[in-house]
C-alpha cells in the first residue's frame, strides 16, 4: 500500500528488462561478424529512470512486469542493491523478462536495436486501476511508451483525476504516437528529434526548429517540453520559459540510457524546486556522465558529481 512509503515518492511505470549491447571495434560488416565487445546489464526505460532517481536520493517505486526467470531475478537483486521499491512488480510464470538488443558502431552510436517487450501487456488498465491509490499518493508519475495505449489512457485518467503530474518518455518513434492523445494532460515530455517531430508535427533541422517544436508541444497542453538533440544539446520550453542548453563535453562510450538519466535528473530538479533552466543543465550533465559510461546507469551518480561535470 502507498502509505508504507515515506513521502514524497515517484511512481515509475513501464519497462524493466535486460540490455545486451554489442559495440564494434571497427566498421560494422553486414551479413558477417564484427569484432568488438558485448555487455549485458539490467535496463528498461522505467527501470533506468527509477535507478537514476534512487541514486539522486528520490524514493522511487517501480511498477513493471518481469518473468519468474534468471533475468527477472537479476533485476530484483539489482533493485534491492540500489534501493528501488519493487513491491508492486508483476512476476509472471508465463512470460519471460523483457529484453533489449543493441548494436553500436565503433564510435558508440546506436545503429539498430531489437526490443522484446511483450510481457508489458500484463500491465493492463485493470492493473493500473488497482494501483490508483499508489498513483494518487505519488508526488509525480513517470511513464514510458512501452505501455499499451489502453494502459496509458487509464493511467492518465487516474492521474488527472487526482491532479498528479505525469512525465512521459516517448521511448521510440514507433511508440511516441501513443502519447499524442494525452498531450494536454502531460506535465513533462522528453522526446528526441524524431519523436518530437512525430508528436509536434514540426520538421526539425536545427536548434531553432527544435525550440519551435517544443513551444508547439506546450501550445498543445504539455507543461514542460524538453527535446534532446544528441551532441547538439537540449532545448526546453514551458509557458513562461524557454531556452537552449549545450551538450556537456564528454567522450562517447555508449548512448544507451543517456535520455533516461536526463529525464530522471530533471524530475529530481523539479521535485526540489530547482529552476527549470538549471534542472535541464543538470539533466544534460547526467546524460554526459551516462554517455561516458559502459553501464546503462552511471554507478556513482550524485548531485555533487552532476555539478562537478558542469565545471569541466
Amino acid at each position: 500500500m502507498a502509505e508504507n512509503y515515506a513521502s514524497p515518492y515517484v511512481l515509475v511505470v513501464g519497462a524493466a528488462g535486460i540490455d545486451s549491447k554489442g559495440r564494434a571495434s571497427e566498421p560494422l560488416k553486414l551479413h558477417s561478424s564484427t569484432p568488438g565487445t558485448v555487455r549485458v546489464s539490467v535496463g528498461g526505460v522505467a527501470r533506468n529512470v527509477a535507478d537514476n532517481l534512487t541514486r539522486l536520493g528520490v524514493r522511487a517505486v517501480l511498477l513493471s512486469a518481469i518473468g519468474n526467470d534468471g533475468s527477472g531475478r537479476r533485476i530484483l537483486n539489482n533493485a534491492q542493491e540500489v534501493g528501488i521499491h519493487t513491491e508492486h512488480l508483476i512476476i509472471s510464470d508465463d512470460h519471460h523478462t523483457a529484453a533489449y538488443l543493441a548494436i553500436l558502431d565503433e564510435n558508440g552510436n546506436l545503429v539498430m536495436s531489437v526490443d522484446d517487450m511483450a510481457i508489458l501487456e500484463l500491465i493492463t488498465p485493470q492493473v493500473i486501476s488497482r494501483h490508483r491509490r499508489l498513483i494518487k499518493e505519488a508526488a509525480m508519475v513517470v511513464i514510458d511508451s512501452n505501455l499499451s495505449e489502453t494502459a496509458i489512457a487509464m493511467l492518465m485518467k487516474v492521474a488527472t483525476r487526482y491532479n498528479v503530474p505525469v512525465c512521459a518518455d516517448p521511448t521510440s518513434t514507433g511508440l511516441a504516437p501513443r502519447l499524442k492523445p494525452h498531450l494536454p494532460n502531460i506535465y513533462m515530455i522528453t522526446p528526441n528529434v524524431p519523436e518530437a517531430e512525430t508528436l509536434s508535427g514540426c520538421t526539425i533541422q536545427n536548434e531553432d526548429d527544435a525550440l519551435n517544436a517544443a513551444l508547439a508541444l506546450v501550445s498543445q497542453g504539455v507543461k514542460i517540453a524538453i527535446i534532446t538533440l544528441a551532441e547538439a544539446g537540449v532545448v526546453y520550453a514551458s509557458a513562461s520559459d524557454s531556452g537552449y542548453v549545450p551538450a556537456v563535453p564528454t567522450e562517447l562510450v555508449d548512448t544507451t540510457g543517456a535520455s533516461d538519466a536526463l529525464t530522471a535528473t530533471v524530475v529530481f530538479g523539479l521535485l526540489n524546486d530547482i529552476p527549470l533552466d538549471e534542472a535541464v543543465r543538470l539533466g544534460a550533465s547526467a546524460a554526459a556522465l551516462t554517455l561516458n559510461c559502459t553501464d546503462t546507469v552511471h554507478p556513482d551518480l550524485s548531485l555533487d558529481l552532476l555539478y562537478d561535470q558542469l565545471l569541466i
